[in-house]
């Protein structure tokens, strides 16, 4: 009997976010719902995220007729999923308590069965209360472990941090760190866990360590969720897949790779070569692609690359050439040979015209959304020619906040403050001088417990207070 590698799309909440700032309406989804009832992927991601704002503020309609609907056309065929910030819902603060157990249970009436939960410090009691009333009102906990990386140090910051005694983080966030959160998570209630790494910076080599230690360490399963942005998205999922991954992330090609999920397709390549079983209907999911084809078409001014993969089934013959890439990428992957999985997972995303890597990204570890906001801040004032320094300015202003992982919030509230603190420095003013709430309120504590203690020094220099809120 063949292994099973189970799939969640992503296409209806994270591919369209990732690639088309969520502007997918009604109609649209709804033109493809008949072939998603048929395709039986595990799992798909449809709410959360920016999904309800979206489709409120942009578009006009209701996030919760848009949940119903799906469920009305998908039914029980694949397991609806949204993701929820833990304590802070959809939103960027904390609510409160009876505000989280009215909104989870509503979710799961309206057709949630997995709500899929993170919170952006990996502080684990920021989620204990929104896994309490998932599983109170019969639905799934997937916990994340928000993926992240240590902040890179100049030189200059090192030598500082020697002669002022301060000691800088090493291998914070190390396999042991993944792998105690997961432990924590599975004892808080989560039915499974999910490595978040939105900003794709998980490589090859980290996917199939981590993937490799979490298997040993927990018993539910484990999913690998990460994007394609600076270049190790296909590779890393096909590391997991080898370490024997529970489930995958993916998105339905038209709307794949780039800043989304490696695509689909790709990955069913990988699984049927590898004897792994997803039960996927490939036949309707030639249906959805077909459609989205043209979505993605009347999406246009919202597509960033515009640049459209080619049209590939899974069940269509490859190229000679283009099948050694497979088979030599799996050959190199039971290896552990990662540098070659990476070169190889990228020859086969350039041959489907997915875009190139982006460099800036893999050399910044930082995510996409984050550089392209801190850009977008100084060309509004003209000064873009700062934007070197404020990339050195990223990981010092991050390791004053507690080094928190850059995802949403912390991304913004870390990329504004590196912003506005060279910004002040340029014009001869206080580092610190201008502080946004946010920031502050990261500081004191208002957001949870950050990875790395705050200096209570700064605490106070910035909020007023010494000790954490």
């Amino acid at each position: 009997m063949a292994k099973k590698l189970l799939i969640r799309d992503l296409t209806l909440r994270d591919g369209q976010q990732s690639q088309f700032a969520t502007r997918m309406n009604q109609n649209q989804v709804d033109r493809l719902l008949k072939s998603f009832n048929k395709a039986h992927f595990y799992a798909m991601e449809v709410w959360g995220g920016a999904v309800p704002d979206s489709v409120m503020r942009y578009l006009g309609e209701d996030p919760w007729d848009r949940l119903e609907k799906i469920k009305a056309g998908v039914g029980e065929a694949s397991k609806l999923t949204a993701l929820s910030r833990g304590r802070n819902l959809f939103g960027y603060n904390p609510y409160p308590e009876d505000v989280i157990e009215g909104f989870n249970r509503n979710a799961i009436k309206s057709g949630i069965d997995i709500m899929r939960i993170f919170d952006a410090l990996n502080d684990i009691d920021n989620m204990r209360s929104t896994i309490k009333y998932v599983k109170e009102n019969g639905g799934m906990t997937d916990c994340c472990i928000c993926y992240t990386v240590d902040p890179k140090f100049s030189t200059k910051d090192k030598i500082k941090a020697m002669f002022s005694g301060k000691k800088l983080p090493d291998n914070l966030f190390s396999i042991d760190y993944f792998v105690n959160k997961a432990v924590e998570l599975e004892k808080a209630g989560a039915d499974m866990i999910s490595i978040k790494d939105m900003a794709g910076l998980i490589n090859p080599a980290m996917s199939a360590k981590l993937i490799s230690a979490l298997k040993k360490a927990v018993k539910i399963p484990i999913d690998l969720h990460t994007h394609c942005t600076p270049g190790y998205g296909l590779g890393s999922v096909l590391m997991a897949m080898v370490n024997d991954v529970d489930i995958v992330d993916s998105v339905i090609m038209p709307f794949a790779g780039g800043p989304a999920a490696p695509a689909f397709e790709l990955v069913q390549v990988f699984a049927k070569k590898l004897g792994l079983e997803t039960n996927v209907d490939l036949a309707a999911v030639k249906e959805i692609r077909t459609e989205l084809f043209k979505i993605r078409k009347e999406l246009a001014k919202f597509d960033q690359y515009k640049l459209f993969p080619k049209d590939f089934d899974p069940t269509d013959k490859l190229p000679a050439e283009v099948e050694k890439l497979f088979d030599d990428a799996i050959a190199a992957a039971k290896k552990g040979d990662t540098d070659t999985v990476t070169d190889l997972t990228q020859q086969i995303e350039r041959y489907f015209n997915f875009p190139k890597p982006n460099e800036v990204v893999r050399m910044a570890q930082i995510p996409g959304g984050m550089y392209t906001n801190m850009l977008a801040q100084l060309q509004a004032g003209k000064i873009e020619h700062l934007l070197p320094k404020v990339m050195e300015m990223v990981p010092i202003v991050r390791l004053a906040a507690g080094v928190p992982p850059l995802v949403t919030p912390t991304s913004q509230i870390v990329g504004t403050q590196a912003v506005s603190c060279v910004i002040n420095l340029n014009s001869g003013k206080a580092m610190y001088e201008n502080t946004s709430v946010q920031f502050v309120n990261l500081v004191k504590g208002g957001y949870g417990h950050t990875p790395w203690p705050v200096d209570p020094a700064f605490r106070e220099k910035i909020s007023g207070k010494r000790e954490e809120q």
